[in-house]
């Protein structure tokens, strides 16, 4: 790996590293942010200090543990990269991928932060999203329609009305002065009951044509119970019929598995599955061992020869360390 990849893994971890005769990596954390629309989670910022130069050992430690070099080799390691990146400096910018972009300006190192990768763990799958606009074009549009809706009722209303006090000066006339007040009730509610029965006749026809698809329905359905009702009492009757034949069957048990490994977590015992089922073997986890390891077989047989010819195969071409397993 590059002396950055090394820094990358550290800087999860650790809130300062330095590497030797250039500079440290300080992280800062950082509160989650709103510009504008824009949300983005807690983050750790990198700063960069060029004073931080005398070697801790984090770096040429971790570098030894990984790639298993002595101690000696690792510094040399480091020096050989920053000797790289200060000739490089001299003539163009540095850019160490996923921590940030170096530019010498007058003899001062200049340092620009990598803002794609975010190094607190915290927040690992969190990501800055854009919130959506809300739109209240339908919600005034909905409210235009009730206001119209309404208006049209009024509207209605006001002619019904018309209607009725027409319908009361025609027949004001014929009545005697002592009963035009009864007789004025009288015809205020018989106009109210005219037009009630309007509406009712209007709903009891939407009524009567929902009852009539509903019965028609229940009909269709009580018809084909009835089929299926017959075709299940229906029999079918055979001038010779065929002779009983009993068979003896035995199932194929398989207790011979060949083993590709044991996994404490269920979840890499799934993983290993489907990283077989995809070479084409017949994968599966065969449960857990005395030490609650859940093992993963490549395949599984019923007969024992078969299985020490494919578990040569295996060894010979794709896991030396498989091995056989027996089921009683």
């Amino acid at each position: 790996m590059t002396l950055e990849a090394y820094i990358k893994e550290l800087l999860y971890r650790y809130n300062c590293v330095i590497v030797p005769d250039f500079g440290g990596f300080v992280m800062n954390d950082k509160s989650a942010r709103i510009n504008g629309s824009t949300f983005s989670p807690p983050y750790k910022q990198i700063t960069f200090n060029s004073l931080l130069q005398n070697n801790d050992g984090l770096l040429a430690n971790h570098i030894a543990s990984i790639d298993k070099l002595p101690y000696e080799s690792a510094i040399n390691f480091i020096n050989f990269e920053v000797e790289n990146w200060i000739e490089k400096l001299m003539t163009e910018e540095l850019i160490l991928n996923g921590i940030g972009t170096f530019v010498m300006e007058n003899d001062t190192i200049q340092f620009e932060p990598d803002t794609q990768i975010n190094y607190l763990t915290s927040s690992f799958g969190l990501h800055s999203y854009i919130s959506n606009t809300i739109n209240r074009v339908q919600e005034n549009e909905q409210n235009a329609a009730e206001k119209e809706k309404q208006t049209a009722l009024a509207n209605q209303r006001a002619i019904y009305k018309e209607q009725v006090d027409a319908l009361e000066n025609k027949v004001h006339t014929l009545i005697a002065p002592s009963k035009r007040n009864k007789t004025s009730n009288f015809l205020k509610y018989a106009a109210i009951v005219v037009l009630s029965s309007s509406i009712i006749g209007l709903l009891g026809t939407k009524i009567y044509q929902d009852n009539l698809e509903k019965n028609q329905v229940i009909a269709l359905q009580k018809e084909q119970k009835l089929r299926e009702i017959q075709i299940q009492e229906a029999t079918f009757v055979l001038d010779s019929p065929l002779p009983t034949i009993m068979l003896n069957t035995t199932v194929a048990v398989d207790k011979y598995f060949i083993v590709a490994g044991a996994f404490r977590n269920k979840a890499n015992a799934n993983k290993k599955v489907k990283q077989l089922t995809k070479k084409g073997f017949d994968a599966k986890i065969i449960g857990k061992n005395k030490w609650n390891l859940t093992q993963v077989a490549f395949n599984s047989y019923t007969s024992l020869s078969e299985a020490n010819k494919n578990l040569s195969i295996i060894q010979n071409n794709i896991a030396k360390d498989a091995w056989l397993l027996i089921k009683e």
